[in-house]
């Protein structure tokens, strides 16, 4: 299939003080371990076009989907929209967090207006060329973090060696579907799904984790001026530990470990994209509500005797001068239980209810490129891959379009057979919306894949 097609980039490391995402505790950056960055990616076929954007951040929050959007309108791109965009994170843990921090906003800005950049250099740049695309598959780095315990309940990240360990709770999805685009020049542009989570380092420095790693080793060895960019697929419940060796794995080496194996299977396989069959492109959009978190008056009681029980201690300081990981909820904690009692009862003062936007990029008649908000859990994303899009190579862009509007700075979504079993992502603090939302999300999918 021949497409038209430009890219962008931008740096987007931070300029001021703020701490870096994806943990309770505070994490102000002092380092830049390796350079993030924001992507900008321009398709066109005929009359049709559509655009992909995607950031080296935790996530995408509703304010800097907005920011992006208007910064579109405001610099005259109309023919984006929000019906042919998609905005994405590749979820790393040592980007400056969009969220709650005090200079969030100014960093929300900042990171939108060089997406903009980004963009307007991928419209600039437009080429002809050709669509491929193609499957590779590694399991090396990847392992389902909630697992049975003994005692009949679901722990999430158990800790290395524990003899308690049963087994794992779900599956893992392996399979990394890739489509690039070839011109005379070569391998101009590679888009991959990773099911995995880019939470490696830890720490005060600012890195792309092993997506980064990825990212550079590839485009050392493809055309001049080439672009790789990561999508991470459903992977709310993955992540790399493995529990079954006492190795460490929060360290700068595990990124370069994983980033590189992920890189030598993806080059291996290169050789084996074929040209996307049919021609045209085509972007679909749909606005899907979900409810909030559902709150049983037994969870709302026993949330408040929590509270009531440890009275004397102070989560003030978490994530300040209390540092707590999931860790201490699974071992009971008592900052760590109050902490997500209080957690549910300001889900349960109220909350707006979340929206999600869908985006679908159709590539002729066998490639799709599909979002999903958030966090979602593994068994999703091959409910969309294996079964909704089973007759196409489809690529899974999670943190897609923002969490779900103002209010909702991110958040799991299991599946509902996940509740009630244990593990932190299940909790009203770690995941507001209805217990419904994986299935309200899939039906969603089956209706745009229907069109």
């Amino acid at each position: 299939m021949k497409i038209r097609f430009g890219t962008g980039r931008r740096c987007i490391n931070p300029e001021l003080p703020i701490s870096l995402a994806g943990y309770f505790n505070r994490r102000e950056w002092n380092h830049v371990k390796d350079d993030i960055e924001v992507r900008a990616i321009v398709f066109r076929s005929g009359a049709d076009v559509a655009a992909l954007i995607n950031f080296d951040l935790l996530c995408v929050t509703g304010e800097l989907y907005d920011e992006v959007l208007d910064g579109i309108r405001r610099a005259g791109f109309s023919e984006i929209t929000p019906d042919n965009l998609l905005v994405c994170a590749i979820h790393t843990h040592t980007a400056p967090d969009v969220r709650n921090d005090p200079n969030s906003a100014a960093y929300r800005r900042f990171a939108a207006a060089k997406a903009l950049e980004a963009l307007g250099d991928a419209v600039a740049a437009e080429n002809s060329g050709e669509l491929l695309g193609g499957m590779a598959a590694d399991p090396r780095f990847l392992f389902n973090r909630r697992y049975w315990m003994k005692d009949g309940t679901v722990v999430t990240n158990p800790g290395k060696l524990n003899p308690d360990i049963m087994r794992p709770e779900g599956e893992i999805d392996p399979q990394i579907p890739m489509l690039a685009v070839r011109t005379d020049a070569g391998l101009q542009l590679l888009i991959t799904s990773i099911v995995n989570h880019t939470d490696t380092i830890g720490g005060c420095g600012v890195s792309a984790d092993w997506a980064g790693f990825l990212r550079r080793a590839l485009e050392a060895e493809m055309a001049p001026g080439a672009m790789v960019a990561q999508l991470i697929g459903a992977s709310g419940n993955i992540n790399h530990f493995d529990v079954a060796t006492d190795m460490d794995q929060t360290c700068y080496a595990e990124p370069e470990r994983i980033g590189s194996g992920y890189a030598d299977t993806i080059r291996k396989m290169l050789h084996t994209l074929a040209p996307v069959t049919g021609n045209g492109l085509r972007a679909l959009s749909a606005v899907v509500k979900a409810g909030t978190r559902e709150l049983a008056a037994e969870e709302i009681a026993a949330a408040r005797e929590t509270v009531k029980r440890f009275a004397d201690v102070d989560t003030s300081k978490v994530g300040s001068e209390v540092n707590m990981t999931s860790e201490d909820l699974a071992k009971g904690a008592p900052f760590a239980l109050k902490y997500f009692a209080e957690q549910l009862l300001r889900l349960a003062d109220g909350t707006p209810a979340p929206e999600f936007r869908l985006s679908c990029l159709r590539f002729g008649d066998s490639a799709v490129i599909a979002s999903l908000p958030s966090e979602p859990f593994v068994e999703i994303g091959l409910e969309l891959r294996r079964a909704i899009f089973h007759d196409k190579l489809c690529l899974v862009a999670s943190h897609g379009n923002s969490n779900g509007g103002p209010g909702y700075g991110g958040g799991y979504i299991p599946n509902p057979w996940n509740y009630g079993r244990g593990g932190y992502e299940t909790t009203p603090r770690s995941s507001g919306y209805s217990v419904r939302t994986s299935e309200i999300l899939l039906a969603a999918w089956r209706d745009l894949a229907a069109k």
